[in-house]
């Protein structure tokens, strides 16, 4: 999750290289699925690395959509589509901030979901901390990110599996 208009050029190269390395994890890559910003160039870099993406769309059609997302889910919803996407994950890396990224935490540690903040500075880190305590994990790089998301995976192996285990 991140800003759109608002992402630095550092972002999006930050964003292009995690969609690179979720998608080489054999992980889906699911954002806003706008054609700007974080949300595209994550998914370019999944795309372009082989993995699957998902773009949850604001409007009523795919205008504007990323031609990286390859599910596009039109929702006519506005911002309101910040709970598909947070529900729709097992856990929200932030890079970036603004604020929709900003309604996608707050909606993301109400519904108890592990956050990974990536590269962010210390007031979002010291606000959101506060809010999530042992739910919100920093990282500095994307192989700091990659490597909290592995451990989440081993935790939560066979989460939401159907086999009579739940």
């Amino acid at each position: 999750m991140g800003p759109g208009e608002n992402a630095s050029p550092d972002e999006n190269i930050m964003a292009y290289d995690l969609g690179r390395e979720i998608a080489k994890q054999g992980w889906i890559t699911l954002t806003g699925g706008r054609s700007f910003g974080i949300m595209d160039a994550s998914l370019k870099g999944a795309v372009e690395a082989g993995g699957l993406t998902i773009g949850i769309l604001p409007g009523d059609n795919d205008k504007n959509s990323s031609e990286h997302a390859q599910i596009k889910i039109v929702t006519s919803m506005g911002s309101g589509r910040n709970y598909i996407s947070v529900l729709s994950s097992h856990l929200i890396v932030v890079l970036g901030m603004a604020s929709g990224t900003a309604s996608e935490v707050a909606l993301a540690l109400k519904s108890r979901k592990k956050i990974i903040l990536l590269n962010q500075d210390e007031i979002t880190i010291r606000f959101f901390k506060n809010l999530g305590t042992y739910n919100v994990l920093l990282a500095k790089t994307v192989a700091e990110t990659i490597q909290h998301i592995k451990e989440y995976v081993g935790m939560n192996q066979g989460v939401g599996s159907t086999d009579g285990q739940d």
